[in-house]
């Protein structure tokens, strides 16, 4: 009877874990289909940027694409004519756009964005004071 249930509990066991096996392969392609298609939109977005239409989203998604891809110098490029349009951004546009600028060793431009974000800061702490009042 004991080995009975012994092999009843070795067959689920191997069964479990095959069936997590396959469920990583799963997980495997689906993020690499995320990424080639991510790929896909970059080189769409570049190549319209390429062609001289300019717009905010275009460049938030070229430079937020390359930033979570860890290419930072190309972030940086995209974050740069990003902040050329507008600086009134979210402030995870100011971090990224800093980091991507500190890490091709810009630290001189990264310094500037961080005083026009603190700067930006100043203000909003200003009109939230005054509402109150």
């Amino acid at each position: 009877m004991k080995n009975h249930i012994r092999l009843c509990v070795t067959i689920i066991g191997v069964c479990s874990s095959s069936g997590n096996a396959q469920n990583t392969k799963v997980n495997a392609t689906s993020e690499t289909r995320t990424k080639y298609v991510e790929i896909n939109i970059i080189k769409t977005y570049e190549k319209i940027a390429g062609k001289g239409y300019k717009s905010i989203e275009i460049f938030q998604k070229l430079g937020n694409s390359y930033y979570s891809n860890s290419e930072l110098d190309k972030a940086a490029r995209w974050y740069c004519e990003l902040f050329a349009m507008t600086t009134d951004l979210e402030p995870e546009y100011y971090y990224r756009y800093i980091k991507s600028l500190k890490s091709i060793g810009d630290n001189d431009e990264a310094n500037k964005i961080l005083e026009k974000f603190n700067q930006k800061l100043e203000l909003t702490k200003e009109r939230t004071f005054k509402k109150q009042l």
